[in-house]
């Protein structure tokens, strides 16, 4: 018993040393400064992304000069009025967008609402010469019962996404077909009119194939919308390389805007001239000060906007976007799977044999930032691991969630919550 308690301890020590050199030889080290960050090891940034350390000035600065002090003139002397596409052209490198094709408003849901909407009717358009190619569709706009009446949608999706999608079908009299990403090249077909996909699965991290799944839909005649809630700011997209036609994401998880940050929408710039939004509001008229009772769609991207932005909530989000100043999003994918390789190592080191299964995928082109362990009585665990000082989450009904966000996220984190998860077990 000696002798094996002493091989555990040695292990403990050569994993801790690894994860010493490992954290001295890392590119991002010096990101870790730029956050707001004690103690505690924070797994939990696929959820909600830790505070960045200059967003309380700059919050103080928006309240106390340029609302309190400038008032209505803010909206042109401060840049308040153009935030949502000079936001949005910041986070196009790091989901792989020229610039001109974001605009940052509203949230992800009624952002995949806009979105899949506008794809309909995209679709539906046989004479738009935008239209993806492949079969011929017949039908005309506003009939639905001929040509392409199908929405496709991730079966697995987080559950908003499918109740979007389901409201977006009945608004445009088209069939839902619920399936799981890969089978979705099955189904697609000359009613297809838009497919719904998340790049990740929320629980498992699984990544899906993006490049694959837009190429078989374009082949179908149909549009490509992507929720890229789960991997913008944590592995390259490449929404222009792969020829994504709408895409939307969050900005709270790996982009660390903050609670109820702005999401954002992507329009491909070849379709914006038929991005027809079932959300028109008078941020997105061509003359939003013109008041006229007929609607005129901006040019661009700027189609995307619907109403007032939020201001207090888009500006910090703009100065959490510092954080990524002089990043590489290669650099970034490669810390985030270097340290879920690591984790899972530790993990196998130290939890006792069967206490838990990984639903995490081995292989690295289908891993997402984060792993999840499938484990029977989760919900305890996970609350007693953040009593510990490890913060992840639970999803229903049995997985442990830990997210890894490269930027702030050590491998001295990853080491010691695979040490504080086996005593927990043990």
């Amino acid at each position: 018993m000696s002798d094996l308690r002493g091989a555990k301890s040695d292990l403990r020590d050569d994993l801790r040393t690894e994860a010493e050199a490992l954290d001295a030889a890392d590119e991002l080290r010096a990101k870790r400064k730029e956050f707001v960050l004690d103690e505690t090891v924070y797994l939990d940034g696929n959820s909600l992304g830790a505070l960045p350390a200059n967003v309380p000035g700059r919050l103080a600065e928006v309240m106390t000069h340029e609302w309190g002090k400038l008032r209505i003139r803010s909206w042109d002397e401060s840049g308040w009025w153009t935030a949502p596409e000079r936001i949005g052209d910041r986070i196009a490198p790091l989901v792989g967008a020229a610039p001109g094709q974001i605009v940052v408003g509203d949230s992800t849901s009624v952002n995949v609402f806009k979105a899949l909407v506008a794809a309909v009717r995209i679709a539906r358009n046989p004479d738009s010469p935008d239209r993806p190619a492949g079969p011929d569709s017949t039908a005309a706009p506003g009939n639905p019962s001929e040509g392409r009446d199908e929405i496709v949608v991730d079966a697995t999706t987080f559950p908003t996404d499918g109740y979007i999608a389901e409201s977006a079908a009945r608004l445009t009299g088209c069939r839902l077909v619920p399936v799981a990403p890969g089978d979705v090249p099955g189904v697609l077909g000359d009613r297809t009119a838009a497919v719904l996909l998340n790049h990740a699965d929320y629980r498992t991290g699984r990544l899906h194939d993006l490049p694959g799944l837009t190429s078989a839909i374009h082949a179908a005649g149909a549009l490509a919308v992507w929720d890229l809630c789960h991997t913008a700011g944590a592995l390259p997209v490449g929404l222009d390389e792969h020829g994504v036609d709408l895409a939307v994401g969050c900005t709270y998880k790996y982009l660390n805007g903050g609670p109820g940050a702005p999401a954002y929408i992507y329009v491909r710039e070849s379709l914006q001239s038929r991005f027809d939004s079932p959300l028109p509001g008078w941020n997105s008229h061509a003359e939003p000060f013109g008041m006229r009772p007929e609607f005129e769609a901006a040019d661009g991207a700027l189609r995307g906007r619907v109403g007032t932005p939020d201001i207090l909530s888009m500006l910090a989000l703009e100065a959490s976007l510092d954080a990524w100043d002089g990043v590489s999003v290669d650099a970034v994918r490669a810390k985030s799977l270097a340290l879920t390789d690591f984790f899972l190592r530790c993990v196998e080191a130290y939890v006792p044999a069967g206490r838990v299964e990984s639903l995490t995928p081995a292989a690295h082109a289908e891993r997402g930032s984060q792993v999840a362990l499938r484990c029977e009585d989760a919900g305890d665990v996970m609350r007693r691991l953040v009593e510990q000082g490890v913060v992840g989450d639970f999803r229903a009904p049995d997985v442990l969630r830990f997210g890894f966000t490269p930027l702030y996220v050590s491998f001295g984190d990853a080491e010691r919550a695979a040490r504080v998860l086996a005593r927990t077990l043990a």
